[in-house]
């Protein structure tokens, strides 16, 4: 077995038996199954609220799973000082950090599939409890493009993850590289605002300092396709291919780097 493949392996076992993971699932899974009483509250609009909420659930939820296992993916290592065995074993560096990333991403998947699971018994339960009518005019309950929203999800929390690991090969502190991804995923979250800053502001040093981060920052925003699923607007596969194809490229880009800056990093 590849040594990447191994390391993959372990992380997804070792981050399996987490029972903070479990817990912050756990939750999640809940979240959308009281969502149908929260629909309730709002007559007319309870396939879309659950909805809604069951898609935010999923990408809140699995952020807090990204950002709390994968700043611990190499911190962690170091901590424990088992770092020297890796080290010691014929797997090299950049193995180490390929299968730290996607031994979480596999980890990250699975609960996003248990999530989807739990998310779609729910609207298979609307289904049976609301009368035929409440869903003329809009998308069904059980709409197939819901699955667009987690394929973006899902892109979007690798991404993340991939945020997560690259500031944990250089940081001793987990602290610190947990606030550095969760500051560069809101600031992702504006990169529409970065864009436009001159329409905010006239001083020029602002705005070619904003027009900077928007082109080096992620642009996390571009994966929140929730509502238009949600309200049945269209999502063409041309939007839908070129954002995986950024997050994939951009995953490559930091994970190049990771690797770079961990193959130079002294463990002495």
């Amino acid at each position: 077995m590849p040594a990447t493949l191994l390391v993959a392996v372990h992380v997804f076992r070792d981050s399996i038996r987490d029972k903070v993971l479990y817990s912050i699932v756990a939750f999640a899974v809940l979240l959308m199954g009281t969502s149908f009483l929260i629909g309730q509250l709002t007559a007319g609009q309870d396939v879309k609220i659950i909805k809604d909420l069951g898609l935010a659930a999923m990408s809140l939820f699995g952020l807090f799973i990204a950002i709390f296992i994968g700043i611990g993916l190499v911190s962690r290592e170091i901590e424990r000082r088992s770092i020297y065995a890796m080290l010691a074993k014929p797997v090299r560096r950049y193995e180490f950090i390929i299968g730290k990333y996607v031994g979480l991403v596999g980890t990250l998947l699975v609960n996003l599939a248990i999530m989807a699971v739990a998310y779609y018994a729910v609207l298979a339960y609307m289904t049976v409890v609301l009368p035929p009518g409440a869903f003329k005019g809009g998308p069904p309950a059980m709409d197939p493009r819901l699955l667009l929203a987690m394929g973006m999800i899902a892109a979007e929390l690798a991404l993340v993850t991939a945020v997560a690991l690259f500031w944990s090969t250089f940081s001793s502190s987990a602290l610190l590289s947990a606030a550095l991804t969760a500051g560069i995923w809101v600031a992702g979250q504006f990169g529409s605002d970065l864009r436009n800053f001159d329409q905010v502001v006239n001083s020029p040093a602002a705005v070619a300092t904003a027009r900077g981060l928007y082109y080096v920052l992620p642009n996390f925003a571009a994966f929140d396709i929730k509502a238009q699923v949600v309200h049945g607007l269209p999502v063409t596969a041309g939007y839908f291919a070129m954002t995986l194809l950024y997050a994939v490229a951009y995953i490559a880009m930091l994970i190049t780097a990771a690797v770079l800056i961990f193959s130079r990093r002294d463990f002495k």
